[in-house]
């Protein structure tokens, strides 16, 4: 049995909801990886608007009083990225650091056009780092949070796509989007719109597939792939972006490769000096080597590519924070009238392990268990609270030490 402590894929979708006005089933088959599409404040679900999640006065408590450091800010001009010694310097007495975003400095650049990219907020501003774990064990995603602050009038980048889905919120001002059909659909990683800048500028100077003005509260989502830019009209634009990693058939091809490696015709030393240039030498061996591929892919198991995908997928995502203090002394007051709770975002996999234990494997280890523990260990992980005295055990003693573990493991966080 393997989990997420957040609702499964078809059911409510409170974040998403927020973010798209389409029900989940219509977004799945008609929009994910296919369209964009805008979804204006008053078809939206949730609070009247983004505020919220980051506000202007939030960017400022950002830039002057969390010690911000590179790379937590980007600023871009004229469709250049600065370097951070434009607007970094030494954090202070104490601080041995060199690399402490200097508000003033970031408020002269702002000030002469540039615009600010927060970045990695998901894992800096509590209100994002909140929703970010929840949109992301919704989609079942890992995704990453920027903020753009832009000044009134500028474009901090020219057209571009991203290899990455991204959610736009727009959360103060407004920013005129031009959308274009991508020039690669579906780009990998590591096909950025670089390679192929020329094309992507030419596809810029024809008429936008989609134009529009986003207005606070209005939200826009965009697959990857398709070409856009976003320009702030007459006041200044703040918005975020939840940037989507997407998990993809070649990734899966990927792992059947490293796979292949147990095969031993695959791993065949090619013949004594033979020309690599000749395509008349490469056929037979190209022939011999496709055969023995295709025979290897045939035994392959869903449980072996699984493993894989779930070892490069898995640490992408991070469960919600934990409070290292007020967890241990809860540990240790523990009485069976407490409730626990799963950890949100928690990455598991219960499986037997021999006769007389269970396997519980994490993001980052494997635990061992008696196989008794394993009704308690589904009911403590299944994401609602449970009392103590409840959990599946024979007494309560041992529900409290299997307790305990789970929450000094940070496995389980207490349910208040």
């Amino acid at each position: 049995m393997s989990g997420l402590t957040d609702d499964a894929p078809g059911g409510s979708r409170p974040a998403l909801a927020r973010a798209v006005a389409a029900e989940p089933g219509k977004f799945a088959a008609a929009y994910w990886g296919k369209a964009p599409l805008l979804s204006r404040a008053g078809e939206l679900a949730g609070p009247d608007g983004f505020a919220d999640l980051l506000s202007p006065d939030a960017v400022d408590e950002l830039l002057s009083r969390r010690g911000l450091r590179t790379p937590f800010l980007r600023v871009a001009q004229q469709g250049k990225v600065l370097p951070a010694t434009r607007f970094t310097g030494g954090g202070g007495a104490g601080a041995e650091i060199s690399d402490q975003v200097q508000d003033d400095q970031v408020m002269q650049l702002y000030a002469g056009g540039a615009t600010l990219v927060l970045q990695g907020l998901h894992r800096l501003w509590p209100p994002l780092i909140d929703y970010a774990r929840q949109l992301g064990a919704e989609l079942r995603r890992p995704l990453q949070v920027n903020a753009y602050l832009t000044p009134p009038g500028s474009q901090g980048f020219s057209t571009h796509y991203d290899t990455h889905d991204v959610f736009v919120l727009q959360v103060d001002g407004t920013k005129r989007w031009r959308l274009h059909a991508p020039v690669l659909p579906d780009p990998l990683e590591k096909q950025a719109w670089g390679g192929r800048a020329d094309e992507v500028s030419a596809t810029a100077q024809g008429e936008p597939d989609m134009d529009v003005v986003l207005a606070p509260g209005d939200a826009l989502y965009l697959p990857r792939g398709w070409l856009h830019s976003a320009e702030a009209q007459g006041t200044r634009s703040l918005h975020l972006t939840f940037g989507v990693r997407a998990l993809t058939r070649y990734a899966v091809v990927e792992e059947l490769l490293t796979l292949a490696a147990d095969d031993a015709r695959l791993r065949a030393t090619l013949p004594y000096a033979m020309d690599v240039s000749d395509p008349d030498a490469i056929e037979p061996e190209l022939t011999e080597t496709v055969e023995a591929l295709r025979e290897w892919l045939n035994t392959v198991e869903p449980a072996e590519v699984a493993a894989r995908l779930r070892a490069r997928d898995w640490p992408s995502a991070r469960p919600e924070p934990v409070s290292p203090l007020a967890q241990l002394d809860f540990a240790a007051a523990l009485t069976a009238g407490d409730e626990v709770r799963a950890r949100e975002g928690l990455r598991w996999q219960l499986n037997e392990d021999g006769p007389d234990h269970v396997a519980l494997r994490l993001v980052d280890r494997t635990m061992r268990f008696p196989s008794y523990c394993a009704p308690a260990l589904r009911a403590a992980l299944a994401g609602a609270a449970v009392r103590v005295a409840d959990l599946p055990l024979d007494d309560d003693a041992d529900r409290l030490v299997l307790a305990r573990r789970l929450l000094k493991e940070a496995l389980v966080v207490p349910a208040r």
